[in-house]
């Protein structure tokens, strides 16, 4: 992509163009209910009990 458009090599010269922690796949036929389910179980599991400092 720099070596293409020399106005983004001068831009981001010393810099990085993407972010490090970004990633980004091809589903190919997994539907989108597929992916929320997969995502909603990312998320660690909530405490059972609420914690509280006075």
């Amino acid at each position: 992509l720099l070596s293409e458009y020399s106005s983004l090599k001068k831009r981001y010269w010393g810099q990085h163009l993407w972010a490090r922690g970004y990633w980004v796949a091809s589903s190919g036929n997994v539907t989108d209910e597929v992916w929320k389910e997969y995502i909603k179980n990312q998320k660690p599991d909530e405490p059972d009990d609420d914690f509280s400092v006075l």
